[in-house]
């Protein structure tokens, strides 16, 4: 399956929208709740165009302990990155500018497209707060169409499977995580949108050099990646040599060790032509997975 064509917001390209976010000027409207680092709800408005968007500011970011201070904003500017360099589109528009509160990540807010998605897998449960294409279901087995993740906690001491559906848009984004290393892959961070395109967000624990993977997108591990999937990875793979526009770009925002290993991941991808598997070092699955 073909990625989708590019779909401009409301007349503008791509490439509008990074300016739009990069040198308009940010209103901020509000804070996100919930969030563990400052998340603020704004508009951006440049040459009579205006969008809603959200600024991560620098100084709103909570330390972590494996990973640098003050970089988890770089981190999502360099996912979205690799991902316009797949073709995929699968991160919105995010650039690293200054605004109210100081250098941070601005992002093209998306509304998600509640009715989007399946109808659910036969006996499923919808999952508060998970968009349709994740859903809880009764027995062993996911069900055609659907792929297992695991077994939760659902309450009372009984348990579920919980299973994402068997979707091209879920695969690629299986992929892209794996090879930024994205250590966060939650439900809630799936937003399918109008018109049939699905977005990822909150990418800032991406490209540590240690293996991070975390995600509820395990439904793939060690199948065969698709023909699709491993074009995008040898194109990426001469997209990122050195010298290169793209890994340019990329030295600007993460570590040199951490642009080798983000090389090494592509390599190691491209040579075993599998979706990867649970290393058993670290979590497999991030909590909450919301």
């Amino acid at each position: 399956m073909p990625a989708p064509e590019r779909i401009p917001s409301r007349g503008l390209t791509e490439a509008g929208l990074r300016t739009l976010l990069a040198e308009g000027e940010l209103t901020v409207l509000g804070q996100v709740r919930g969030a563990s680092n400052a998340v603020l709800y704004c508009t951006v408005a440049y040459e009579g165009e205006q969008r809603p968007c959200v600024y991560k500011p620098v100084a709103g970011e909570q330390p972590l302990w494996d990973f640098p201070d003050g970089t988890l904003a770089q981190r999502e500017v360099a996912a979205y990155e690799i991902s316009e360099a797949t073709g995929w589109g699968l991160v919105p528009p995010t650039v690293l500018r200054e605004g109210p509160y100081g250098e941070g990540m601005c992002q093209l807010w998306i509304e998600a497209d509640e009715a989007d998605g399946s109808a659910g897998a036969p006996g499923a449960d919808e999952v508060h707060g998970l968009p349709p294409l994740l859903a809880l279901v009764e027995g062993e087995e996911p069900g055609n169409g659907w792929k297992a993740v695991g077994f939760a906690e659902v309450g009372e001491g009984k348990t579920a499977l919980l299973v994402h559906a068997d979707d091209p848009r879920l695969r690629r984004l299986a992929v892209l995580d794996a090879v930024i290393n994205n250590g966060d892959r939650k439900g809630g961070h799936l937003l399918p949108a109008p018109g049939g395109r699905l977005y990822g967000i909150d990418h800032g624990v991406t490209f540590n050099a240690d293996d991070k993977l975390r995600t509820l997108l395990w439904g793939w591990a060690g199948e065969p990646l698709t023909r699709e999937a491993v074009e995008v990875l040898d194109r990426l793979s001469a997209g990122l040599e050195p010298g290169s526009r793209l890994a340019t770009r990329l030295g600007e925002l993460i570590t040199p060790a951490e642009l080798e290993a983000l090389r090494a991941r592509v390599e190691d991808l491209r040579k075993s032509g599998r979706h990867p598997q649970p290393s058993g070092e670290w979590p497999a699955i991030p909590w909450p997975p919301v």
